[in-house]
């Protein structure tokens, strides 16, 4: 039986947090897609090499030990991967931290702010930066077909990015200018044929949100904000990463595309 395929065959993608969380689930599709997929870690190495394994090893997939909380740290993820697979044409920025307790913006730490924003966002800087270079130069040495792309940025970003948070001004901060950049970045590199979008999620089960969803009290609080009634599973993030990335997204770019089960983005 035919139908319409999502294929990313010959396609070599860096996703960042790939161990866990979206992350995994968007290395696991990206996979099955047929890219060729490298991922960092920063401490679960049982689990990165784990999902090495599962893919057939390090000729389809690579994982790389590295901390990214600098744009020196994201620069050298990118150089990691293109040394392993010789290119890179895809890049998910989809690493992130949110400090789950609250804090009143009287009382936030210096550290709490600065290492949420040199996590959220001088790392995506050094990424983006290294990748649009390498995806550039490729175009150059081997030329475009009129309508193919040079390579697909996808930042991830949050509802928080968009309306806000209380108590997580750090985080709201960094995800807001994830916003910015891709609007931004979406005009700047078109013309070098890089399209550049980003998915915004609500709640998501991961390891990161578990904290409030565990508490009977806070993850009552969420779940009414959702209509539909629950939080998103990882893979309902990565599915739309994917799309991002095939021929079939190929006239969208500089796109906020909400994965949030209809939560309320104003007010």
């Amino acid at each position: 039986m035919s139908g319409v395929v999502l294929s990313l065959e010959g396609k070599v993608a860096l996703i960042t947090g790939g161990s866990r969380g979206i992350g995994a689930a968007a290395v696991r599709l990206f996979l099955e897609a047929g890219a060729r997929v490298a991922f960092n870690y920063r401490s679960a190495q049982a689990a990165a090499e784990a999902l090495v394994a599962q893919a057939g090893g390090p000729e389809k997939c690579a994982a790389f030990a590295q901390e990214l909380a600098s744009p020196e740290d994201g620069r050298a993820l990118v150089r990691k991967t293109v040394i392993q697979f010789g290119r890179i044409d895809i890049l998910v920025a989809n690493h992130g931290i949110w400090e789950s307790n609250e804090a009143p913006i009287s009382t936030m730490s210096d550290a709490q702010w600065r290492n949420t924003l040199a996590v959220n966002l001088d790392s995506v800087f050094g990424l983006i930066q290294a990748a649009a270079g390498a995806m550039q130069q490729q175009a150059q040495a081997n030329p475009l077909k009129p309508g193919e792309a040079a390579g697909n940025i996808v930042l991830v970003s949050s509802t928080a990015g968009q309306r806000g948070e209380a108590f997580h001004a750090d985080y709201a901060a960094s995800k807001g200018a994830i916003i910015s950049m891709t609007k931004g970045l979406a005009t700047e590199l078109a013309p070098h044929g890089i399209r550049v979008n980003c998915v915004a999620p609500g709640w998501v089960s991961t390891d990161m949100s578990a904290p409030a969803l565990s508490d009977p009290r806070s993850r009552s609080r969420v779940i009414s904000l959702i209509p539909l009634g629950r939080p998103a599973d990882p893979v309902e993030i990565a599915g739309p990463v994917l799309f991002l990335c095939t021929p079939l997204a190929g006239f969208m770019t500089g796109e906020i595309v909400n994965v949030n089960g209809g939560a309320v983005l104003v007010g």
